[in-house]
């Protein structure tokens, strides 16, 4: 965190995970050391058949139709979050946003502060602001994880 006067900035790492039977894997710079940009996540289906088959069960999203795997959230995840098989990480801030959004509604604090969500680039930023016009800068930055 930052402490200025009258303002703290909080920077939040938030770490995403695929959803099971899937990985992240970062696509190498064109020089091939560097990582690509952050937009570049490819989102890569696995082969879950011989866990499926301890659990008693058969979604595997790399051998089962998507019509035949159970409509569930990492379904949604994927079409909501994703373009093609990539990670549309506007999206994911878009997404975010909303849910912050619904979500400080119900969270006591919002009787006290005011929530502004702010401009960025890739990450989340948010300002809240007390009755004493003390300001809390929230800025969320996403890292991946396989």
């Amino acid at each position: 965190w930052i402490v200025e006067e009258h303002c703290i900035t909080y920077h939040l790492f938030v770490r995403l995970l695929p959803p099971p039977g899937h990985s992240f894997s970062l696509e190498l710079g064109s020089l091939g050391q560097d990582p690509a940009k952050p937009d570049r996540v490819r989102v890569v289906a696995e082969c879950i058949c011989s866990r499926g088959q301890l659990l008693g069960e058969n979604s595997c999203p790399l051998h089962q139709p998507e019509s035949k795997l159970p409509n569930d959230k990492y379904l949604s995840f994927l079409s909501t979050l994703c373009i093609q098989s990539y990670l549309d990480f506007d999206k994911v801030i878009r997404f975010i946003r909303e849910l912050v959004r619904s979500a400080w509604l119900f969270l006591p604090a919002s009787r006290h502060c005011q929530l502004a969500i702010l401009p960025s680039g890739q990450s989340c930023s948010f300002q809240l602001t007390t009755t004493s016009m003390m300001k809390m800068n929230i800025e969320m930055h996403f890292v991946m994880q396989d």
